[in-house]
């Protein structure tokens, strides 16, 4: 993943958009970071938990479950592309089975915070916060629902 750095200036409500100005104190924030990597680059996860969340993300894309605005602009298909046994079509249903399964062994208690956070690209604040969490709670939930999902996946660790 490329870096995308941006300054940004601190206020009082967070980081503002425009270039900081002088005797302010600002921020360099990494556009292309995603929640997930960023715990990660931390330590608050594993190398298992960060690779169970992003097969999980993988397969939330590849099952097309985000919300379109506007008409597919994919490139035309060619036959034998990265599994030849399959459509694509076919291929989009295997990965929403996977993403369903995942999910599911999560549980109804951690699923919430795990798409927020790996599929959706929330910050762990603003996931905890549109839950009507406690501060620093979803972290530990996170895990545990990495772990789980990493147990789905058969992930080494």
């Amino acid at each position: 993943m490329k870096p995308h750095l941006v300054e940004r200036e601190l206020t009082s409500e967070g980081p503002r958009r425009s270039g900081a100005r002088r005797g302010r104190r600002s921020v360099t924030v990494n556009l292309a970071e995603s929640p997930l990597s960023w715990l990660y680059a931390r330590g608050h996860l594993t190398d298992r938990q960060l690779a169970a969340g992003e097969q999980l993300r993988a397969d939330w894309e590849r099952a097309q479950l985000a919300p379109r605005v506007t008409m597919r602009w994919d490139p035309v298909r060619v036959p034998g592309g990265a599994d030849p046994g399959l459509t694509p079509g076919e291929r989009q249903l295997a990965a929403k089975a996977r993403f369903d399964g995942a999910i599911a062994a999560a549980g109804p208690g951690l699923s919430d915070i795990l798409w927020r956070v790996a599929c959706a690209g929330e910050g762990l604040p603003s996931a905890e916060k549109a839950l009507g969490w406690p501060v620093r709670s979803g972290k530990l939930v996170l895990g545990l629902a990495l772990d789980r999902v990493a147990d789905f996946y058969r992930l080494g660790g």
